[in-house]
């Protein structure tokens, strides 16, 4: 019997390349120990398949929403299905959602106006937001301090510094780390592991991408969670279990699971 329990906490296994074996990743993460996991959605088609797979699998939950990369793509139709999809039980959140200026799919000014309707979306439902940040943390600083205590969240494979995750605590967020905290490169990342406290870390794998460092190369899936929890407790000089139990004590506050 598995005693750690974890909280895959970003997933996208309605991706293809899990058409072949969704099942026997599920059934692998169970084994490991991860029970629960957040389907996240990027677009209108992903979301609906989040919410279908989240149907038929007691452990899958779902955020919906729109990427930037698609963001100029986000009207006031678009907004009425994420709404109407966001009525159904297991969605736990808006994302992922937020500013992507390394590659820029969206110009701009459209993924700005897409980040801030869809904060304004979950703050009338009253729904955390999962944040896609990527080369443009003062403007998502800025964004997200105009929603200041209305709307928190989780910074989605956090890749700042200290002074960055500090602001974003601050501004109700916690940080999740994913697959990139086992670089052994990622020595900035490594240090905000060192520092910052049990009770604002989760723990993601942002499948199929980003596979741990003993796995890369590979594709990435929920089992692979306790690896990521292996090297956090290493660097904070932690047992598995404490990351494991207080991780998923966070989730489980964050989004409301059960």
């Amino acid at each position: 019997m598995v005693e750690r329990m974890f909280v895959d906490t970003h997933a996208h296994l309605q991706w293809s390349s899990f058409d072949g074996d969704r099942e026997q990743a599920l059934a692998r993460a169970a084994q490991k120990g991860v029970t629960r996991i957040i389907n996240v959605g990027i677009d209108v088609n992903g979301s609906r398949k989040c919410v279908e797979l989240a149907g038929k699998h007691r452990g899958l939950y779902v955020a919906v929403g729109m990427h930037p990369h698609d963001a100029s793509k986000l009207d006031a139709k678009t907004l009425e299905v994420f709404r109407k999809l966001a009525e159904d039980p297991k969605v736990v959140a808006i994302g992922e959602i937020g500013l992507d200026f390394y590659r820029n799919l969206s110009p701009r000014k459209a993924q700005k106006q897409a980040f801030q309707a869809q904060l304004q979306m979950a703050q009338e439902l009253d729904l955390p937001v999962v944040i896609h940040d990527r080369d443009a943390h003062s403007d998502i600083l800025q964004t997200l301090t105009m929603f200041k205590g209305k709307v928190g969240g989780v910074m989605h494979c956090f890749s700042g510094n200290n002074e960055y995750a500090a602001k974003c605590v601050d501004l109700g967020f916690l940080v999740s780390f994913a697959g990139t905290v086992t670089y052994p490169n990622a020595r900035e990342l490594h240090e905000v592991a060192r520092w910052i406290d049990l009770k604002s870390m989760l723990l993601e794998t942002d499948c199929p991408w980003l596979a741990p460092q003993t796995m890369r190369g590979k594709r990435n899936e929920p089992s692979f969670v306790p690896m990521i929890a292996q090297r956090i407790a290493e660097l904070k000089g932690l047992s598995v279990e404490e990351v494991a139990t207080a991780t998923s004590a966070n989730a489980e506050r964050i989004f409301g699971l059960c």
